[in-house]
């Protein structure tokens, strides 16, 4: 199992790959997380993860979180 964190627009969100796909989780500034609400596809692969996060969460973009970085 690995995981993969990105902020996604100033989102923290951490990836946990698994046999069976991604189980994505929302990260909280105390360190506690939350399984998220939304749903990766298996097929995606993992160079292509921020891309599709950049592509879902889109519309949460500011002028100073326009960006999705992969941080671990």
């Amino acid at each position: 199992m690995s995981e993969l964190r990105f902020r996604v627009f100033g989102t923290l969100i951490a990836i946990v790959g698994t046999n069976s796909g991604w189980t994505p989780y929302f990260l909280g500034p105390d360190g506690k997380r939350r399984r998220a609400d939304f749903v990766i596809p298996s097929f995606i692969q993992e160079r292509d993860l921020g891309q599709y996060l950049g592509d879902l969460f889109h519309e949460s973009a500011t002028p100073s979180n326009n960006k999705v970085v992969r941080i671990r």
